[in-house]
């Protein structure tokens, strides 16, 4: 994927969440994207030297170390997951999310420590191990995707 010296990528997600605000994002700058991301991977673009490349959004770190990509527009729950060398330049203020722990209604809950001796399921094992060690849980983390 060779690009022009004077052509800036930006790693955008293909679809999802992050998807359109970016997009729109773009068009705000007076940037206008010429290819749809559900068809093509890379997209030429008017009114600034740059191309967009369309990927998972769990890919963009990947392609930011590996210098596929200049730039990217990604969640910074996957900036933390992923633990890739690279540097975050600016909370764009839109898509936020928020991770939770859930544990059924029924149970008994009195704070974080009641979690010590059970299993989690997370598709995020990285940030909730940070989590627990930071809070001294000694939990099983099971890893599920999606």
């Amino acid at each position: 994927m060779d690009k022009g010296p004077e052509l800036l990528r930006l790693a955008i997600q293909k679809s999802g969440r992050l998807s359109q605000d970016s997009l729109d994002l773009l068009k705000e700058c007076g940037i206008q994207v010429l290819e749809d991301g559900s068809r093509k991977l890379l997209s030429p673009c008017q009114g600034f030297p740059l191309e967009c490349v369309y990927v998972r959004d769990d890919d963009i770190p990947g392609y930011l170390e590996s210098g596929v990509a200049d730039v990217g527009i990604v969640g910074e729950n996957i900036v933390c997951e992923e633990e890739k060398n690279i540097k975050l330049f600016r909370r764009l203020g839109f898509s936020k999310c928020r991770l939770s722990l859930a544990i059924f209604r029924e149970q008994a809950y009195q704070g974080i420590r009641d979690l010590s001796g059970k299993t989690i399921a997370t598709s995020y094992p990285n940030i909730l191990n940070k989590f627990l060690k930071e809070h001294q849980v000694d939990a099983k983390v099971s890893v599920v995707s999606g």
